[in-house]
């Protein structure tokens, strides 16, 4: 694992950034006013809060009271919805996590006044009302992308997808089972466009996975550094929470501001 915690050292190589028609708001850097003992962990699409498995242990051996959300995949509005419930359980200061597509889900309720903290693993983080797609186009497309199969409105991953781009990395018979669990995701939801930008004001943290084959590395560097997240690289696919545990769970202790 290599930390970086300079905006500068993640800079996209010159002519490679892409342009912003609206400029997202600079976000506020420092750390987390307060130890946070709550982590909330929210699963992306075509996968279920499982996922979060190997991890969990990890932040609960460190003493972090754990929430793995079950969230909807069939609007924004329903799986915001699903994280502030979640997030009112919680006593005390939280640190938010999100993984691939629930970026948008962690960008939009992040806001919250018990969120202490946010971190993106392999993540979106739209700026509120941009047109992600949009921005998405200006970077690498990904095999992952062609193994899409759409079904009554619901997207899922071909099998041939899922092992070779979703869960590149991750042993077979595991991402089968993976493969198995994956959740059907409204295709409607990659569209959708968040109403807050919580990174604007939170600190973030965020890893970036090198090979993956689902979101392109370049883009999720670019992300990254648009705000100015405490940033680590991952030689990892998508699933970087499944294959490489360990390094995501430190990145979220290290958010939480709890010392070991």
């Amino acid at each position: 694992m290599r930390a970086i915690f300079s905006a500068a050292a993640l800079a996209l190589s010159a002519g490679s950034t892409p342009l912003i028609a609206q400029p997202a708001p600079a976000p506020v850097q420092g750390t987390a006013t307060a130890v946070a003992r709550n982590v909330v962990l929210v699963h992306g699409a075509w996968a279920d809060g499982s996922s979060w498995s190997k991890v969990i242990p990890l932040l609960q051996a460190a003493g972090l009271h754990v929430t793995s959300v079950q969230n909807s995949l069939t609007s924004l509005e329903q799986a915001d919805a699903d994280v502030r419930r979640a997030l009112a359980a919680q006593d005390g200061p939280t640190v938010l996590v999100g993984h691939s597509w629930s970026g948008t889900v962690v960008s939009d309720v992040g806001d919250d006044p018990k969120v202490s903290a946010l971190v993106y693993v392999a993540a979106r983080a739209p700026a509120a009302g941009e047109d992600f797609l949009a921005l998405q186009q200006r970077f690498p497309n990904t095999p992952a992308r062609a193994g899409i199969v759409t079904t009554a409105g619901f997207t899922t991953l071909s099998q041939s997808a899922f092992l070779d781009d979703f869960a590149n990395g991750v042993p077979k018979r595991e991402a089968m089972v993976l493969f198995a669990e994956q959740g059907a995701t409204a295709a409607s939801l990659f569209g959708e466009q968040t109403t807050a930008t919580a990174w604007s004001t939170k600190p973030s943290y965020y890893a970036v996975s090198r090979d993956d084959r689902t979101i392109a590395p370049e883009f999720e560097s670019f992300l990254a550094r648009r705000m100015h997240a405490t940033t680590v690289e991952l030689a990892a696919g998508h699933l970087s929470m499944v294959s490489r545990p360990r390094e995501i769970a430190d990145l979220i202790i290290r958010a939480s501001g709890v010392r070991r």
